[in-house]
């Protein structure tokens, strides 16, 4: 018997089993969560980040998989600041940042092929890739 719960807005199937013990009846559920893949894309440059999750999306939905994103996550900013000079001119300093853009997609019940298909995509440098499963 299978039903489905609400669960932070989300519908989960839930199986229903029931045991007896000393002559009562007890119902316990088992949650059954679908298998999701989830892809995090880091690069310094926004536009070859963009470029890469196009082509992932792409790539996935060619495959036939439900996608959920690319949604884009908080930009980390490292700030250095440093003297110009060695010895005099304290005051004079530049200043320089380093923006690292990062972006999320879950791909949901992946299959065998779309999992091929992730592993030989050709992208481009400059672009870090972490899938967890």
């Amino acid at each position: 018997m299978s039903k489905v719960v609400k669960k932070k807005e989300k519908n989960i199937p839930v199986k229903l089993s029931r045991k007896k013990s000393d002559g009562k009846v007890k119902s316990t559920a088992v949650h059954e969560e679908k298998p999701i893949i989830r892809i995090k894309i880091k690069a310094y440059d926004h536009k070859i980040i963009d470029h890469s999750v196009r082509q992932i999306v792409e790539t996935a939905e060619r495959n036939g998989a439900e996608i959920q994103g690319p949604v884009p996550l908080p930009t980390a900013i490292k700030k250095f600041t440093v003297n110009r000079s060695t010895f005099i001119d304290k005051n004079s300093r530049d200043q320089y940042e380093m923006r690292v853009h990062k972006r999320i997609i879950d791909i949901l019940n992946p299959s065998q092929k779309i999992i091929y298909a992730l592993e030989n995509l050709n992208l481009p440098a400059g672009v870090s890739i972490e899938i967890k499963m």
